[in-house]
């Protein structure tokens, strides 16, 4: 007989915490190295420090306050995703009064936004969703984003035509609008992960969107969701 192989050992989600705020930056240490999957391999209060411990320690992900002295948050993710060739995923913490910073945090390749009041499982959930190389929209900022088109309509993106989506497709991108996570979406349709890649992938090449923000924007335009976040009536072929 073959002696079995030993058990693999759980991957271990390596994280960077960016905060001015030594309390709050405190805080998300303290919670996040209370789990198995999750160890802070370095602290940073401000931007700059930020760049020069991810060139340091390579993390998986960084866990990145928008607003920081010397350098913010936006202006380090840039940094650290290009030092790193993109194995380092980006999570940014911000707030409501925070709209204008979280357009540019998309551009400079956030994979999504946590909020600072965020509940305990949220900011697990949050890191690994991230972590595994998914976006994660929180409800609240998508809601938020969508407001601010109706505000400013038309005057960011250009809205392609719907093209033939399926009703499926269609809502998948109602789903992701309302910023579920593709395993949340998965659950909602029961389907599988992979089918659920699959969807976002053909929708996102018959409407030529970028991202999830870009997704969130063209959902609003087609009428699949409304201001403040409710889903309207699916419009496809």
């Amino acid at each position: 007989m073959r002696p079995a192989e030993p058990a693999k050992e759980p991957r271990v989600i390596r994280t960077l915490v960016a905060d001015d705020q030594a309390v709050v930056r405190t805080g998300f240490v303290n919670l996040l190295n209370t789990q198995e999957d999750i160890e802070v391999v370095a602290e940073a209060e401000d931007g700059a420090q930020a760049v020069l411990s991810a060139g340091e320690t390579r993390p998986d992900l960084a866990l990145l306050d928008i607003r920081m002295p010397h350098k913010n948050g936006i202006e380090a993710a840039r940094e650290i995703l290009a030092a790193s060739g993109g194995a380092t995923k980006i999570l940014m913490l911000t707030t409501f009064g925070l709209d204008e910073y979280v357009y540019d945090a998309l551009a400079a390749g956030a994979g999504g936004f946590l909020l600072k009041d965020a509940t305990f499982p949220e900011l697990l959930h949050a890191v690994r969703v991230v972590a595994g190389g998914n976006a994660l929209l929180s409800p609240e900022i998508t809601k938020r984003l969508i407001a601010e088109f109706v505000h400013a309509r038309g005057s960011r993106l250009p809205v392609p035509a719907a093209g033939d989506l399926t009703a499926r497709e269609t809502e998948v991108l109602t789903l992701i609008a309302r910023g579920l996570s593709n395993a949340e979406i998965a659950g909602r349709l029961t389907i599988t992960d992979h089918t659920v890649k699959t969807h976002i992938n053909r929708l996102f090449a018959k409407l030529e969107l970028r991202d999830r923000a870009q997704a969130v924007i063209v959902a609003y335009e087609l009428g699949l969701v409304r201001a403040g976040g409710e889903s309207g009536g699916a419009r496809h072929r």
